[in-house]
């Protein structure tokens, strides 16, 4: 893995986590936070899009080759399908001949933050191969640009400062788009606790966020009253966390009231099968949950104490569980030679 000092990289491998957001999502779109500022309370978890990048070989007849659920070989960056990579590609100024290869340990479009995850990866590895280094606020602002403005996705920041900066944050979202990272430091094995009190439940569905944000986006100022509301549990549950204990019945509450109040904000975020399964969760002892990402589909979260898990596992048996624990990193390159 040494290389010589000054040398720029053939090869580069990057590790960027997914996300779980507890409180205050949505109150990262720009519609919201240039009328009122946005905050919420997130944490990285131990599940990854790994990226590689190399040049590649002379002898294929391709110039560019692209690795993921499907697989491209183009010979101009500008006739590349996947819109984060040819983006990214663009806006570092790679010029092929180049190789790129992503996977990821959940499916797209889960809830996870997946998309952005790509985003922070990639340009993570694009950089390091052009022998350049980069803060993670650089990469959360230029993956935020890339699908913000470049993309004209309809969605937020969050996912991208996740992954960019790993680990437990609360995050302000400010008018004119400038952000605050607040990392949580957490006493007597906080994290741990609520951790080992989280059940992840896989639904089966992936669902595009675009039309879900879409619609929430043009809502956002009938439901300005609900959006301060998540963005208060945001505060609430920072306060919570940090008291020195982990008060789950306060915590499950919280998420219980957020997730009432995000169905609110658009009709397809929830759907009659996911909230047959968040009541059975809650009937068999779960105090407060929450359905990750945009909505429609993903991974149903839920807080559990120990002599209840039983129950709400076997009341979701018809979902797979899926363990998450905490990561403390953001994007990471892991390999350079």
């Amino acid at each position: 893995m040494a290389r010589r000092r000054g040398s720029v990289p053939s090869l580069v491998m990057t590790r960027t986590p997914l996300r779980v957001s507890f409180c205050g999502g949505g109150t990262d779109l720009p519609a919201f936070y240039e009328c009122s500022h946005g905050a919420v309370l997130s944490t990285a978890i131990d599940k990854y899009i790994y990226v590689t990048v190399k040049k590649h070989g002379e002898v294929f007849r391709e110039r560019i080759r692209l690795n993921y659920s499907q697989s491209e070989q183009v010979q101009n960056i500008d006739e590349i399908q996947n819109e984060i990579a040819r983006e990214c590609l663009k806006f570092v100024k790679i010029d092929p001949p180049i190789y790129i290869s992503t996977v990821g340990d959940m499916p797209a479009s889960t809830g996870l933050g997946g998309s952005s995850s790509f985003a922070v990866g990639l340009l993570n590895a694009l950089h390091a191969y052009r022998g350049e280094r980069v803060s993670a606020g650089q990469l959360a602002e230029e993956a935020s640009y890339i699908e913000i403005e470049r993309l004209n996705q309809p969605i937020g920041k969050q996912d991208q400062y996740a992954a960019a900066f790993g680990g437990l944050n609360l995050f302000c979202f400010k008018p004119g788009g400038g952000v605050t990272v607040e990392p949580q430091r957490l006493a007597n094995g906080t994290l741990s606790k609520l951790f080992k009190n989280l059940l992840a439940f896989w639904t089966g569905h992936q669902r595009d966020a675009s039309s879900v944000l879409t619609e929430q986006k043009a809502n956002t100022i009938s439901k300005m009253d609900a959006l301060l509301q998540m963005r208060e549990h945001a505060y609430r549950l920072q306060k919570l966390l940090g008291n020195g204990h982990c008060d789950l019945q306060a915590f499950g509450s919280l998420l219980d009231e957020g997730w009432r109040l995000k169905r609110q904000l658009a009709s397809t975020i929830s759907t009659t099968e996911i909230d047959a399964w968040y009541d059975q969760a809650k009937q068999a002892g779960a105090l407060g949950g929450k359905l990750c990402g945009a909505g429609g589909g993903g991974f149903l979260v839920f807080l559990v104490g120990p002599g209840r898990q039983g129950a709400v596992r076997q009341a979701l048996a018809s979902l797979r569980e899926v363990k998450v624990g905490p990561e403390a990193h953001g994007s990471q390159i892991l390999f350079l030679e």
